[in-house]
């Protein structure tokens, strides 16, 4: 289960029927975590066709792991493809889609019906073994016969990874070539209520794995040591990687973006860890928490910097709800003390779904830089973040919530418990 979309249970069973378990009835948990994955495929290829018919495509040939599940629900050794173009997907507008796949392995994709047909890569190995010259016309002449078959005239083509050789080729036959990743990530700005219950149970396994981490944190024990708790039960609770390595300790919590070493924990000390996780059935599980190593207890420094993070993130929580532009988001925002500014994190809240995706909201001060102005939308994933350290201090805390936007405001999908010893509720 671990090549494609984990719901399918055997290449004869059928997998119309979810094969996550509902909630009970009655708990109280307004987010459904049962699924039907062939509606989950049928929605997602339904809004990216939309965005194609809206942006005047006549297809769109699909590089990136993400869009190719995201249109599919096909997976194939997803790391290898996130840096080797062998393999791609053509989407039509209208007719077949077909897998160009990685020679010997269709087998694993031909069974979804979201797969018409499958043949074999024409670009083969290209980067690694320099055939870029040799693969690149054969591989224009094939998707240009193809949009000449289904396309209606229209030759208006995307690529989501738009590499130099492959769009010459394509337009040597005549193809308009567009960079379609920012169409594709607009797209797919929404969730569908399939997609909300896979986010539902990555954030599941992803607390599990952290409760892992927080009963291991004592003096003596390394981050590395904690990084692989958290990695190994994550991949145990069914997730599939892990696309950073923040998770440090003391003095290496300030500044943010540490990646986890061989250094050894210390009494009194906070550990910060942000899961940036990419979980169950491909979809991204991403929140923040800060620990404090005992025995003892934290200092009123390390307590005001945890009420500090809290805050912000409690406030500008408080803030989202559907209609709010950006910007408005970005001037009405916690205001950092000044002194902490320095040190802030890039983003005040950031789109979630099968990884770190649109919109990302900056500071009020940074959004012009970072940022272009939209509204929440019913239906969106934010992550909401908050980093509190200042230049100087051997400690910071970093913070992060992950919530679904509704009708008329937001539902929490991270639910793990913030810190009572460093909040002072212990006191």
């Amino acid at each position: 289960m671990s090549i494609v979309e984990s719901e399918k249970l055997t290449d004869n069973e059928p997998d119309s029927i979810p094969v996550i378990p509902s909630a009970p009835v009655g708990n109280g948990d307004s987010i459904p975590t049962a699924f039907d994955p062939k509606q989950l495929r049928a929605g997602r290829l339904e809004r990216l066709r939309a965005m194609m018919a809206e942006q005047g495509y006549a297809a769109l040939v699909l590089f990136d792991p993400n869009n190719q599940r995201y249109a599919t629900g096909s997976r194939n050794m997803f790391g290898y493809f996130l840096r080797n173009s062998t393999r791609y997907i053509y989407v039509p507008l209208e007719g077949p889609i077909i897998l160009f796949e990685y020679p010997g392995s269709a087998h694993i994709s031909t069974w979804l019906e979201t797969i018409d047909e499958s043949r074999t890569s024409k670009v083969v190995w290209s980067a690694v073994n320099q055939r870029d010259n040799l693969s690149s016309d054969p591989f224009g002449v094939e998707i240009a016969e193809l949009i000449e078959e289904h396309g209606r005239g229209n030759r208006k083509v995307g690529l989501d990874r738009c590499a130099l050789n492959l769009a010459r080729s394509l337009e040597a036959q005549g193809l308009e070539v567009f960079d379609c990743m920012q169409d594709t990530l607009h797209c797919r700005r929404i969730k569908t209520p399939q997609e909300i219950a896979c986010l539902a149970q990555s954030m599941a396994a992803s607390e599990a794995a952290v409760a892992e981490v927080e009963a291991a944190i004592k003096p003596g024990v390394t981050e590395n040591e904690l990084f692989a708790i958290l990695y190994g039960e994550v991949i145990r609770q069914g997730g599939e990687f892990i696309e950073t390595r923040l998770l440090n300790s003391g003095p290496r919590t300030n500044p943010w973006f540490h990646e986890a070493s061989d250094r050894v924990i210390r009494p009194g000390e906070l550990v910060a860890l942000d899961t940036d996780t990419i979980g169950c059935h491909g979809y991204y599980s991403d929140f923040s928490r800060t620990f404090h190593v005992g025995p003892g207890k934290p200092s009123a420094y390390q307590r005001e910097l945890y009420r500090m993070a809290y805050d912000q993130v409690q406030h500008n929580m408080g803030l989202l709800r559907p209609g709010i532009s950006y910007r408005e988001l970005a001037e009405t925002a916690w205001k950092i003390p000044e002194r902490f500014l320095d040190r802030r994190y890039p983003s005040i809240i950031h789109g979630v779904g099968m990884h770190g995706e649109t919109p990302l909201v900056a500071h009020h001060m940074d959004f012009d830089r970072f940022s272009k102005d939209g509204v929440l939308e019913p239906g969106m994933v934010v992550s909401v973040e908050s980093y509190i350290g200042e230049v100087g201090a051997a400690d910071g805390v970093k913070l992060e919530e992950e919530v679904l936007i509704t009708d008329s405001g937001v539902e929490k999908l991270s639910r793990y418990p913030f810190n009572d010893a460093l909040l002072g509720r212990e006191f």
